[in-house]
């Protein structure tokens, strides 16, 4: 028989993997604020935190973290084949397959989410540049570009909902003028 896997349980392996490579919810929090920091004044590094946690739950973001970091890992055990594993241990500036899988889930969060990702796999921001730094024998190429994923997927889950917010203000505001419109109020 098949064993079908629970969702709590991908969740939590995927959680775990992150926190096992070095990487927080704060860690993808803080490129989360600095992308949304200079379009919404008033941003809290809790909104950014609670965005990472919503894209976290999606299921495509989670099988995206178990494969990438698994290859990854493989990669460091040497245990990929020649020559993807020359490929993936020096990141080869050729190979796609690490954004292809990071970007996937990034395109149910609209264009917003694209072009920010594009930005993060170009400028490696906090810790996406932390993670593309060689450093021992540890291989990122998959991990950092499922943080920008991650990061890219949050910051425009957040823009889109301040576009809400403000539509809703504006809207609770016309309302309000008719009202006082129909009191006979000025």
């Amino acid at each position: 028989m098949i064993r079908q896997v629970h969702s709590r349980e991908v969740k939590a392996a995927a959680l775990s993997r992150l926190q096992e490579r070095g990487v927080t919810i704060e860690d993808i929090a803080d490129v989360v604020f600095l992308m949304q920091a200079p379009y919404n004044v008033g941003l809290k590094i809790d909104s950014c935190i609670e965005s990472v946690h919503a894209v976290l739950e999606k299921r495509e973001v989670q099988h995206a973290i178990l494969v990438g970091t698994e290859l990854d890992i493989l990669a460091e055990k040497k245990s990929l084949s020649e020559p993807l594993l020359s490929i993936v241990e020096t990141d080869e500036g050729l190979f796609g397959c690490d954004e292809t899988l990071a970007l996937g889930s990034v395109f149910g969060y609209g264009s917003i989410a694209v072009t920010t990702f594009g930005h993060l796999d170009k400028q490696k921001i906090g810790v996406i540049k932390r993670l593309d730094t060689k450093r021992g024998n540890a291989i990122h190429t998959f991990l950092d570009d499922l943080v920008a994923s991650i990061a890219s997927s949050a910051s425009s889950r957040l823009a889109h909902r301040l576009r809400d917010e403000q539509e809703a203000e504006m809207e609770r505001q016309l309302q309000a003028q008719q009202n006082r419109k129909q009191a006979g109020q000025p």
